[in-house]
Order: structure tokens, then C-alpha cells, then sequence
């Protein structure tokens, strides 16, 4: 299935992953936002954290002219699979302090410029609900 048809499922995730983030870090969360990247021009992240000030600095009806600190890629039935590591880079590459990655079964995976991190450095803590991924490596996702 492609990005333009995303599953139930995935909105399911998607939805529960920024509502996570905004009562963690704020009401500063947005879904499918489109960034400008330096090295691979517009992505569109499923979730896009950053501060209230970065916010109000660009005109909200064009694509954000820069990477926020935050961006979140969940893999259920998407084609992102297979261009992830161009995605986490050219987040990191822009300026995103992190980048989230939630694998198809479930795995919750923390980036930075130093590559894949044990935790989030942003104090980011996601909990997902096992029905909604693929069995795979493990029963149930890792929480972090």
C-alpha cells in the first residue's frame, strides 16, 4: 500500500504516537507536515515535534522551511521501508535534534548524528498497542 492510502491501522498508530508526544512535550506536535530538508528537499514526516517558537517563525501555508527537532516515521504499510536511512538522515542532516522510527512489528527505534541511540534524548516515551503491528522478532514492541 502506498503513503497516498494509508491503512486504518497506520492512522490508528500515527494518531496514538502524536497524541503520546503532545502530553509528553507539549501541544507543539503536528501530523504530516511538510519540511524542507537541505539535502532531499520536502518530507513528510507522520508526526513533527518542535518548540512553540520555531512554530511562529514561518508562514504556516507553505511547507516548514526547515527540519523540526522532532520527526517520527511509522512503517506500517508504507514504501518509506525501503528509503529510511535517505529519511533519518536527511531529517538529522536539517537539524532534527532526533528521529523516531516505529518498525512494522512494533520496534520503536531512537536516532541522532550518532546513529541509533538506546533512548530518546528528548525524554520521549511511546507505548503501543501490539494489535496493531506485525508479528515479528518479538511478541510485543519494546517501550521505551
Amino acid at each position: 500500500m502506498t503513503n497516498s492510502q494509508p491503512s486504518a491501522r497506520r492512522q490508528i498508530v500515527v494518531t496514538d504516537v502524536f497524541c503520546q508526544i503532545t502530553e509528553q512535550m507539549g501541544h507543539l506536535a503536528a501530523m504530516c507536515v511538510a519540511v524542507t530538508t537541505p539535502m532531499f528537499g520536502i518530507r513528510v514526516p507522520d508526526v513533527v515535534w518542535m518548540p512553540c517558537e520555531r512554530w511562529e517563525s514561518f508562514d504556516h501555508d507553505d511547507p516548514v522551511p526547515f527540519v523540526p527537532d522532532l520527526c517520527v516515521e511509522v512503517l506500517l504499510d508504507t514504501d518509506r521501508t525501503q528509503e529510511l536511512d535517505r529519511r533519518i538522515a536527511s531529517y538529522l542532516g536539517g537539524g532534527a535534534r532526533e528521529v523516531i522510527v516505529i518498525d512494522r512489528c512494533g520496534q520503536v527505534q531512537f536516532w541522532g548524528l550518532e546513529g541509533r541511540r538506546p533512548a530518546s534524548v528528548l525524554g520521549v516515551s511511546l507505548s503501543l498497542e501490539p494489535m496493531y503491528f506485525d508479528e515479528g522478532t518479538s511478541s510485543a514492541p519494546v517501550v521505551h
